[in-house]
């Protein structure tokens, strides 16, 4: 009976992230050998303190992060920075945190770790960027993982949770269905799913009947508050989820898959934070590097699976990135034509379609 209540490795990695949101430490073991991690981000100032004081504590970031810096990153995607003996929490947060770069650009001299092992602590930064917080964390060693944890009452993260930390193939599964009439298209119905163990729920709204048997009417949307809701200038966002609906509308019918990936899978709150960075001269991609992220932390497998379990093969798919028609091709779904999707530019919007061109290959 016991071991049918024991978390399984996705549930505990979904404990994780919840611990860390809300400023707890967690235990992230490697062996007999393990670490205690700390959110930047989330952590109070004395629980901050209290770690980066203990022996080998460091600061983790990514190694975009570390290089925005001009730190050394010898971790390949982490760097592990020496904590000085007289840090305080507000420089542990200047490091994470960029918006006060250009106020205070001299935060070094930054020494990067070069011994022990970076597993864990590459563990502990992808679980905080997993939990849409900044990708820092603050971590020392601790010689007996499992006390450790079971002493301060804090949830272990040991090797088998190793393939719950990285991104394994999404299991999604369908919660609910309804009739949705739109204005777009009275005729339509909304899907709601989850993907395994997270809290997130995608969306598809199928418009109209479209048939099984061809290749379907397709847009691949992430959610966008400021632009599909607000009515935001600054993206293309919005207009290009209303043209879709409507085009979907005026066919067969289609089926628009609106995801949870907020500001290219970083969080709405990230995404703000990128804007206040593009408000000082950097463009989006810059602004997600300076923050600790990727150009683009979307997973968009999630969206060839729900096409695969509503019984879509083939797709004619309603976008102005490449990228996305590649990656439903490696998942099995295959792309018979790709639609342009030119709505929606803005003079506040001319240097982000341009960097989209540019730098993330969008075809406009």
């Amino acid at each position: 009976m016991i071991h049918e209540l024991t978390p399984k490795p996705g549930e505990v990695v979904q404990r994780v992230l919840a611990d860390l949101r809300i400023g707890l430490p967690v235990v992230i073991a490697n062996g007999e050998t393990g670490i205690l991690a700390l959110a930047v981000e989330t952590a109070s100032d004395d629980r901050m303190q209290w770690i980066s004081k203990q022996k080998g504590a460091v600061v983790a970031i990514t190694d975009r992060r570390a290089r925005t810096l001009k730190g050394r990153v010898y971790d390949e995607d982490i760097s592990r920075i020496r904590i000085p003996g007289d840090a305080r929490p507000s420089w542990l947060r200047s490091i994470a945190d960029p918006s006060s770069d250009l106020d205070y650009p001299m935060k070094g001299p930054l020494i990067a770790e070069r011994t022990g092992d970076p597993g864990p602590f590459r563990r502990a930064v992808y679980l905080a960027r997993s939990a849409r917080l900044l990708p820092a964390i603050v971590g020392a060693p601790v010689a007996d993982p499992a006390l450790a944890a079971k002493s301060n009452r804090l949830t272990l993260v040991g090797p088998e949770h190793a393939a719950g930390c990285f991104r394994d193939t999404p299991r999604i599964s369908c919660l609910a269905t309804a009739r949705l009439p739109l204005e777009a298209c009275e005729d339509s119905r909304v899907h709601v799913f989850r993907s395994g163990h997270e809290s997130d729920e995608h969306c598809a709204i199928e418009i109209g009947r479209p048939p099984r048997s061809r290749p379907v009417l397709a847009r691949l949307h992430s959610a966008c508050f400021t632009g599909d809701v607000l009515g935001s200038l600054k993206c293309d966002c919005g207009p290009q989820l209303q043209h879709a609906m409507k085009s979907m509308s005026g066919e067969e019918g289609g089926i628009l898959l609106y995801l949870n990936q907020e500001g290219r899978g970083i969080g709405l709150t990230n995404k703000v934070r990128a804007y206040t960075l593009q408000d000082q001269g950097f463009d989006t991609v810059e602004a997600n590097h300076r923050l600790g992220f990727e150009d683009d932390e979307r997973d968009f497998r999630i969206g060839a699976e729900i096409l695969r379990l509503l019984g879509f093969g083939s797709v004619r798919l309603m976008t102005n990135n490449p990228a996305k028609s590649r990656l439903l091709e490696s998942q099995g779904i295959e792309v018979v034509e790709r639609i342009p999707l030119a709505v929606g530019q803005t003079p506040f919007n001319e240097s982000y379609l341009a960097v989209k061109a540019s730098k993330s290959g969008h075809i406009l």
